[in-house]
């Protein structure tokens, strides 16, 4: 049998940060309708949650003004049905079942 190292200290750290609330993943329901500062949805975003957000009003001038941001951050964007599904890089948006 071949050797490997198990490093326990690495472990307990992981296992820290997730009791923690970071690294655990979470959906945030919201409502855009222009009401929330765009800063708070980014911030929301990079915490890692993904946003449903239910779109009231015009969905391109709501999310103008965080889309590109969350865009350039690797994130994704999908409008299905009335919501704004917004996603943090390393969250896929599947929508191969759509068409």
């Amino acid at each position: 049998m071949g050797d490997f190292s198990l490093d326990l200290r690495a472990v307990e750290d992981h296992i820290e940060e997730e009791e923690d609330g970071e690294g655990s993943s979470r959906v945030e329901l919201g409502r855009l309708d222009g009401t929330t500062p765009d800063e708070e949805w980014i911030e929301t975003v990079e915490s890692g949650a993904v946003l449903v957000l239910n779109v009231e009003g015009d969905v391109n001038e709501l999310a103008a003004g965080f889309a590109r941001d969350v865009k350039d951050a690797g994130g994704e964007l999908v409008h299905f049905r009335g919501f704004l599904l917004v996603a943090p890089s390393g969250v896929r948006i599947d929508t191969d079942r759509l068409g």
